[in-house]
C-alpha cells in the first residue's frame, strides 16, 4: 500500500451519555423485553389497554371472538386424535410414575383446559411425560415407598408440581426463559435418551409380568433385578408385550413411510389397549399371570388443594422435584414449542415462550390442586394434532371433553387392560427419543457436544436421573465458561488487492503487513479473561518477533488490536489494555485500536486510558488503522522509543501527504 492510497483517517466518535436510569431502563428492556411486548399498549386509551392485557394473559379472549364452525370441525377431529394418544399414555406414564393410572387421565383433562385459556399456540398438545414421571418416581420415590406409603407419595408428586408450576409462572412473568437455554441441544439429546432407555429397561417389569422389582433406575440394577427372577418371568405375559411392541412399532414404520397415514400410529396406543383387554377378558389371561389395571373409579377429578404436603418433613424432597421437573418439562416442551412455531409460521402467528411458560405454569398449579400431576407440550403429540388440522387451541378442549367423557363413563372397560399393553407403549415411545442419528452428527459437527452428549447418558443410565442431568449441565456450564474466560484471538493478514483483513489460517493467501502485527480478539472482554488476553497477547507478540528476527523482514513496530468483536468491556478489562500498553511501551511498539464498539469507546472515554493512548491510534477500521501505520512508517521519522510522542493528527497527516 503506497502513500498515495492514504486517505484521512476518521475518528471513532463516542456515543452521546444517556442519563444513568434512561440507561438501566435500555439495559433491562434489551435484556428482557428484546421482543418490545408492551409495544401493542402505545397511544391507546385506557379501557383499550385493559382489553389488550387480558388478551395478553389471555390468548382465547383474541382468537375466540373471530372463532367459527369451520375451525370446530377441524378441531373436533384433531381433539378426538390427540385423545385417543392421551388416555393410553395418560394411564402409562401415570404408571411409570408409580401413580394410580387414574392419576393420568385426570392429568388429561384439568391441564388442556387451562392451558386453552392461557396458552400462545394454536397447534400445541397438552399431556404427560415420561421423563417427567421417571424423576418423580426417582426422587419421591427415593424417600418414600409408594407402596408402602402411596397417600403420602401422591401428596408430594402433587406438592412437587405446584412447585413446579410456581417455578415456571415466575420464570414467565419474570421473562426468565432464557434459563433454559442453559440446557444445550447436546444436554437434552443426552438426557432424554439416556432416560428413555432407563424408562425402557423399567418397563422390562410390565413385559416379563414380574411382581417384585427394584427402586432403583440405573442399568446394572435393573438388569441384576431382571436375571435374578428368571424363574419368575412369565411366558405369557412376554408374548403379549412382544406381539403388541411389535404392532406398535410397525404402525409408527408405516406412518413415517406414508405421512398421511399419521392417524394410524397415532390410534394405534388406544386400539392396543382396546384389543389387549378383549384379549384378557375373553381368555381370562389375568388368571394365567398377566396383571391388569384393575378398578378405576368413575368421576372428575377430585379436588387435592389440601393434600398439598407443605407441613411434610420432605417437603424439600417435594421442592427439588418440582424444580428439576419445571426444567426438564421447559426444555421438552421447548422442543413443542419450537415445532409449534415452525407450525405458526403457515398459520401466520406469533408464539411468545415467556407467555407459554405461563401458561405450564398455571395449568401445573390449578392441576396440582385438583388431582394432577405434572404436564407440559410434548413434541410428538404436538406434531400429531397438527398433522390431524387443528386450527386453535379447541383441540385441546375437545381432547379434555373427550377425557371427561372417559372419566364418567368408560373407566370400568379399562379394569381387564393388561399392564403389559401399556409397557409396550411406553417403550415405543421411548424408542423415539434416542436420537441416534442427533448423537452422530454432534460427532461430526463438534465433539464437545458429542462428550456432554454421551456423559448425559452415561450417567443417566449408569448412575441416576439427578447424576446424568447434573454431569451434563455442569460439561455444558464449563464449556460456556471456557469460551468466555478463554476467548479466541487470532492474527489477521490483508486479502491481496483489497482493504479486507481476515484470519490468515482461515486464508492462507492472506499476507501479513510488514512491521505489524494485526490482533483479532473475538469475544466481550472481561475480568474472567482479561489476564488470559493480556498473556496471550504477549505471547503473540514475542512469536511474530521471533519470526521477523527469523525470517529478517522489517521488525515489528505497531500492534493493531481489531476490536470489531469486542461487544462490552469491564474495568478489569480497561485494566489489562493500560497495562499491554505499558509492556508496549517500554518495547518501543505502539498500540493501535480499530473499530472498537460503542460500549467500549464509553469506557475508554471514562477512564485514564485515553490519555494514554490518545484519540489518534484509534481508528475506524483495521485498513484506515493500517493505512495510518504504513504512513508513519515510510513517509515519517520513527520517534525513539523514549520519547512517548502521540500520533499526528489528521491535519498534520494530510499536510505531511502533500508535502510528499
Amino acid at each position: 500500500m503506497g502513500n498515495s492510497d492514504y486517505h484521512t483517517p476518521r475518528g471513532v466518535a463516542v456515543p452521546p451519555p444517556k442519563p444513568f436510569l434512561s440507561a438501566v431502563k435500555t439495559t433491562l428492556k434489551e435484556t428482557f423485553f428484546p421482543d418490545d411486548p408492551f409495544r401493542q399498549f402505545k397511544n391507546q386509551p385506557l379501557s383499550r389497554k385493559l382489553v389488550l392485557g387480558l388478551q395478553y394473559f389471555m390468548p382465547i379472549l383474541e382468537w375466540a371472538p373471530r372463532y367459527t364452525f369451520q375451525f370446530f370441525k377441524a378441531d373436533f377431529i384433531a381433539g378426538i386424535t390427540i385423545a385417543s394418544l392421551a388416555v393410553p399414555q395418560g394411564i402409562s406414564y401415570a404408571n411409570l410414575a408409580s401413580l394410580p393410572p387414574i392419576i393420568g387421565l385426570y392429568s388429561s383433562f384439568v391441564p388442556p383446559l387451562v392451558y386453552a385459556m392461557f396458552g400462545s399456540s394454536r397447534d400445541l398438545a397438552v399431556g404427560t411425560i415420561a421423563v417427567a414421571s421417571l424423576l418423580i418416581t426417582s426422587m419421591i420415590g427415593a424417600v418414600v415407598n409408594p407402596k408402602e406409603n402411596p397417600k403420602l407419595y401422591l401428596q408430594l408428586a402433587l406438592t412437587a408440581t405446584f412447585f413446579s408450576g410456581i417455578l415456571q409462572t415466575v420464570m414467565g412473568v419474570l421473562r426468565l426463559g432464557f434459563i433454559v437455554d442453559f440446557l444445550s441441544h447436546a444436554t437434552i439429546v443426552g438426557f432424554m435418551g439416556g432416560a428413555a432407555t432407563v424408562v425402557c429397561l423399567q418397563q422390562l417389569k410390565g413385559i416379563l409380568g414380574l411382581v417384585h422389582f427394584t427402586r432403583q433406575t440405573d442399568m446394572v440394577s435393573v438388569m441384576k433385578s431382571v436375571f435374578t427372577q428368571i424363574h419368575q418371568w412369565r411366558w405369557e405375559s412376554a408374548v403379549l408385550g412382544c406381539v403388541f411392541l411389535f404392532f406398535l412399532l410397525l404402525t409408527r414404520y408405516f406412518s413415517k413411510r406414508k405421512p398421511a397415514f399419521f392417524w394410524i400410529n397415532a390410534l394405534a396406543p388406544l386400539t392396543s389397549v382396546i384389543l389387549g383387554s378383549i384379549l384378557v377378558y375373553l381368555t381370562h389371561a389375568e388368571k394365567h399371570g398377566v396383571q391388569v389395571i384393575g378398578h378405576l373409579k368413575k368421576g372428575l377429578n377430585p379436588p387435592s388443594l389440601t393434600d398439598l404436603a407443605f407441613g411434610s418433613p420432605y417437603l424439600m424432597t417435594a421442592i427439588k422435584t418440582g424444580a428439576i421437573t419445571a426444567i426438564i418439562a421447559l426444555a421438552k416442551s421447548w422442543e413443542g414449542v419450537a415445532v409449534g412455531r415452525s407450525f405458526s409460521m403457515f398459520k401466520n402467528y406469533h408464539i411468545d415462550g415467556n407467555k407459554e411458560m405461563i401458561a405450564f405454569g398455571m395449568m401445573n398449579i390449578v392441576g396440582s390442586c385438583t388431582s394432577c400431576y405434572l404436564t407440559t407440550g410434548p413434541f410428538s403429540r404436538t406434531a400429531v394434532n397438527f398433522n390431524a388440522g387443528c386450527q386453535t387451541a379447541v383441540s385441546n378442549i375437545v381432547m379434555a371433553t373427550a377425557v371427561m367423557i372417559t372419566l364418567l363413563f368408560l373407566t370400568p372397560l379399562f379394569h381387564y387392560t393388561p399392564l403389559v399393553v401399556l409397557s409396550s407403549i411406553i417403550i415405543s415411545a421411548m424408542l423415539g427419543l434416542i436420537d441416534y442419528e442427533a448423537a452422530i452428527h454432534l460427532w461430526k459437527v463438534d465433539k464437545f457436544d458429542f462428550v456432554v452428549c454421551m456423559s448425559a447418558y452415561i450417567g443417566v443410565v449408569f448412575a441416576s436421573v439427578e447424576i446424568g442431568l447434573t454431569i451434563a449441565v455442569f460439561l455444558s456450564i464449563l464449556r460456556l465458561l471456557l469460551s468466555l474466560a478463554r476467548p479466541r484471538t487470532f492474527v489477521l493478514g490483508n486479502i491481496p488487492n483489497t482493504m479486507t483483513y481476515r484470519n490468515i489460517d482461515q486464508y492462507p493467501v492472506a499476507n501479513t503487513v510488514p512491521g505489524m502485527l494485526i490482533l483479532h480478539i473475538d469475544a466481550p472482554i472481561y475480568f474472567a479473561n482479561a489476564n488470559y488476553l493480556r498473556e496471550r497477547i504477549t505471547r503473540w507478540i514475542s512469536e511474530e518477533e521471533d519470526r521477523v528476527k527469523s525470517c529478517g523482514e522489517t521488525s515489528l513496530h505497531y500492534v493493531i488490536l481489531d476490536m470489531s468483536a469486542v461487544g462490552s468491556i469491564d474495568t478489569s478489562g480497561m485494566s489489562m489494555l493500560d497495562e499491554v500498553k505499558k509492556d508496549l511501551d517500554k518495547k518501543g511498539l505502539k498500540l493501535v485500536l480499530a473499530n472498537p464498539g460503542s460500549e467500549v469507546m464509553k469506557k475508554i472515554d471514562r477512564t485514564e486510558f485515553v490519555q494514554n493512548i490518545a484519540h489518534e491510534w484509534i481508528y475506524l477500521t483495521v485498513g484506515e488503522a493500517v493505512g495510518a501505520c504504513n504512513f508513519m512508517l515510510h513517509s515519517c521519522k520513527r520517534t525513539p522509543p523514549t520519547l512517548t510522542l502521540g500520533m499526528p493528527s489528521a491535519v498534520e497527516l494530510t499536510t505531511q501527504i502533500d508535502n510528499v
